[in-house]
């Protein structure tokens, strides 16, 4: 099996030894190249041909978001990003997202750097070998949802069930494949809670973000808030989103409890507080790493949720939503760009319809 080809690109040279040591510890990986700024990157990917590169923001000379902008639109591969867990890396790290890089990994700083290499390292090694599973063809996909203005809704003449509700579980590609959703529905949707793996600094900025791009209204969940028609509620990047109904209404519950399937929020967590309202709930499996969410989407199905995934076509990673298959936990496959409109379609349904129709 060939090994994959690495290049490096930090101005850190602390930074680069770190990532260069990690990496070839792993017999399945080669780092070919190290480039302390984007005009030497740009001549040894040119030369060495990488497989995967791993990139910082801040460089001197042409900063990260600049160099993968032109990454993207001359020569598309999986780019890994070196980000900072603050407020300013939410947005660039973001923005890096929105212009198809695979995913980031927080940068360990100098402080931090030994207790942290352990956990570096496995995110690292695990984030490097899932961009080997990318086709080529997904950065173009990723850019084109990056495009998205805000646009005309889909008509919509609003749910006939009340407290239906729409909860969405996404990973590794999830921020646009959200953002390919939200923004296609009306101001008058059904609610909708997403668990979106992400961290604690960045959750927020992406709801901020997506508010700005949506005609519905877009969240970082808080703890009993009150679930609403036309609001989406995101689970924050350091609690476990749960919903529970009271005296006839629904809210959210954020628990501060540990890791499931390795992550806090985790999607299984969520679907799996869903189960009392089962048979008014659409549940949704996006593009992602790992499996977090698929058995909990089973449970949801057997108890009367329509549950749908992402096609493999159109996933980033199909780590997630394939786990959902193989377990036969989806009532539907389709494509990322269809989603919007069955759900909406599925909502207008009353409970007659929805038993003459599925």
């Amino acid at each position: 099996m060939r090994k994959i080809k690495v290049l490096i690109v930090d101005d850190s040279v602390v930074i680069r030894n770190l990532v260069s040591e990690i990496l070839s510890s792993d017999s399945q990986i080669e780092v070919v190249g190290e480039a302390e700024d984007p005009y030497i990157a740009r001549e040894l990917i040119k030369k060495l041909n990488p497989d995967v590169l791993t990139l910082d923001v801040k460089m001197p000379k042409m900063d990260g978001i600049t160099f993968l902008e032109n990454l993207m639109r001359l020569r598309p591969m999986p780019v890994v990003m070196l980000s900072t867990l603050t407020s300013q890396g939410a947005d660039i790290t973001l923005r890096a997202l929105e212009l198809g890089a695979l995913d980031f990994i927080e940068k360990p700083s100098f402080e931090t750097l030994i207790a942290s290499k352990d956990n570096f390292k496995e995110q690292l090694l695990t984030i490097i070998k899932s961009a080997m599973t990318v086709e080529q063809k997904k950065y173009s996909l990723v850019q084109s949802v990056s495009d998205i203005n805000l646009t005309q809704p889909l008509p919509f003449n609003g749910t006939k069930r009340e407290n239906h509700l729409i909860a969405i579980g996404a990973s590794t590609g999830g921020t646009e494949a959200i953002k390919s959703v939200l923004v296609n529905l009306p101001s008058n949707s059904p609610a909708i809670v997403i668990t979106q793996h992400i961290p604690k600094t960045f959750s927020a900025r992406f709801a901020e973000r997506l508010n700005e791009s949506c005609h519905i209204c877009v969240q970082e969940a808080k703890h009993r808030q009150k679930i609403k028609t036309g609001y989406a509620y995101i689970a924050p990047g350091d609690q476990h989103l749960k919903v529970t109904e009271k005296n006839g209404s629904l809210f959210c519950v954020l628990e501060d409890s540990a890791l499931v399937n390795r992550h806090k929020p985790s999607v299984d967590v969520l679907f799996h507080s869903l189960l009392p309202m089962a048979n008014n709930v659409q549940a949704v499996l996006l593009t992602g790493m790992g499996n977090d969410g698929a058995r909990a989407m089973l449970a949801l199905k057997m108890q009367g949720a329509r549950t749908l995934v992402q096609d493999k076509n159109t996933s980033l990673i199909w780590g997630m939503p394939g786990s959902a298959v193989q377990l036969n936990a989806h009532t539907d496959i389709c494509e990322l760009k269809q989603i919007p409109e069955l759900l909406l379609s599925y909502a207008e349904l009353d409970k007659k319809q929805m038993k003459e129709a599925f």
